[in-house]
């Protein structure tokens, strides 16, 4: 990797970040993070900032979003003793249920706060954008609740790939934008929720829906995200009796992965894994794996890894799960990477359909694609650490996937005759 940290430097980086003084002033999770925004949105980030240092911590804001929480998003979400997964593998595996919140992930917990902060700081529209469609239903839904309009950028192939959550969007109220320039993924629908709020940015709130973009906003999504590692670490003690000896997610941009993450960053005992897309191959343009192959860049308002080219140009991703098909991640995965508290590896499509399958088979539970990466990595940790406790976040339900899973050659895992 490019940026090199010292032994010492880790330490200190670690031991600052669990004192709660990462990300620092200028938004830097140690090398990593930052604003690099357009000068005409500068005033709308400061403007997020005062309201984060405003309300996030007000407690009438905290009551609130505490409220909606337990009666509209149905949460604490479940811990699931997975019986038939533990067997199989020779490990004991829990699944933390963020498929079971209300509209079916863990993307809820962050659309729902910054929906409420929104209307706190008055403003009269919400951009989004969407790749799995999760982040869209969720924002729709949590506007709703909200009374704020919404616009939800989207790209084409997505559109396609997850017309089910397409069709939940517009029920809810909001209005889907097809993107059709770039890689029609979402980074292009990333790209163009920003042209918009730049072109807006005094009436507009931009919901970003991962722990990615410029400072203040990988703060603010990991703080409305860590309610998940919170709650899985109490459920873990209660129903387990201890604490994992790893605890696993999927990492696009990587908000369910933080937030799990979160809740056991200072227990040593604790290892910590992310899974990233594997795709088809390690050919660059075959993968969305941006820790495991990436170099540092700037992309979408921050410094973190990338997946470019020599001449540093972003390069197009593949995954067949649409929530981690992006050539970026989150600065405080990267920062969490160079430290050595995270190992990040990857889980093919195939690998991944696999899970799914298994999951289905043994358990009756759909996972959602981007889930699936996390178990097809646990599996394989429970190969190499028999009869060990193996937690796993959940991060959705599958139903959004029917198109794909659907449309899968008869002779692929997860197909309907494999």
């Amino acid at each position: 990797m490019e940026t090199e940290i010292t032994a010492a430097e880790k330490k200190d980086l670690l031991e600052r970040l669990l004192r709660g003084e990462l990300p620092d002033d200028s938004g830097r999770f140690g090398p990593f993070g930052g604003c690099y925004a357009p000068e005409t949105l500068i005033p709308a980030l400061e403007r997020l900032q005062q309201g984060i240092d405003r309300y996030l911590h007000d407690p009438a804001f905290l009551q609130e979003f505490h409220d909606e929480l337990t009666q509209w998003v149905g949460r604490p979400t479940s811990l699931t003793i997975a019986t038939g997964l533990g067997k199989c593998w020779g490990a004991q595996v829990y699944l933390k249920r963020e498929d079971l919140a209300h509209t079916g992930a863990h993307k809820i917990n962050n659309a729902l706060g910054q929906a409420l902060l929104a209307r706190r700081l008055g403003a009269e529209r919400v951009i989004a954008e969407t790749g799995a469609g999760q982040h869209g239903v969720a924002t729709a839904a949590a506007c709703a609740r909200a009374g704020v309009p919404c616009v939800i950028y989207m790209g084409a192939v997505d559109i396609e790939r997850q017309a089910p959550n397409v069709q939940r969007m517009h029920q809810l109220g909001a209005e889907v934008v097809a993107v059709q320039s770039g890689d029609r993924t979402l980074r292009a629908a990333i790209n163009e929720a920003f042209r918009d709020w730049v072109s807006d940015p005094d009436r507009s709130y931009y919901l970003l829906g991962s722990a990615v973009g410029p400072h203040p906003y990988p703060f603010l999504v990991r703080e409305l995200q860590a309610v998940i590692g919170r709650e899985a670490r109490h459920q873990m003690l209660d129903i387990a009796d201890g604490l994992p000896d790893v605890a696993v997610a999927c990492v696009g941009g990587g908000s369910n992965a933080i937030g799990l993450f979160h809740g056991f960053l200072a227990d040593e005992s604790v290892a910590l894994m992310g899974i990233e897309a594997g795709g088809r191959g390690p050919g660059l343009g075959d993968h969305s794996a941006t820790l495991a192959s990436g170099r540092p860049g700037v992309l979408h308002g921050c410094y973190s890894m990338l997946l470019h080219d020599d001449q540093g140009q972003v390069q197009e991703t593949h995954s067949v799960s649409a929530g981690l098909d992006y050539p970026g991640v989150g600065p405080e995965h990267a920062l969490l990477q160079a430290i050595g508290r995270v190992t990040y590896t990857t889980a093919t499509d195939d690998e991944a359909l696999a899970a799914l399958r298994e999951c289905c088979a043994l358990e009756g539970i759909l996972p959602a694609l981007e889930s699936a990466h996390a178990l097809a990595g646990a599996k394989r940790w429970a190969q190499d650490h028999p009869g060990r406790r193996i937690l796993i976040g959940l991060s959705g339900r599958g139903d959004k996937d029917m198109p794909t899973l659907e449309n899968l050659p008869q002779d692929l895992p997860g197909s309907r005759s494999s």
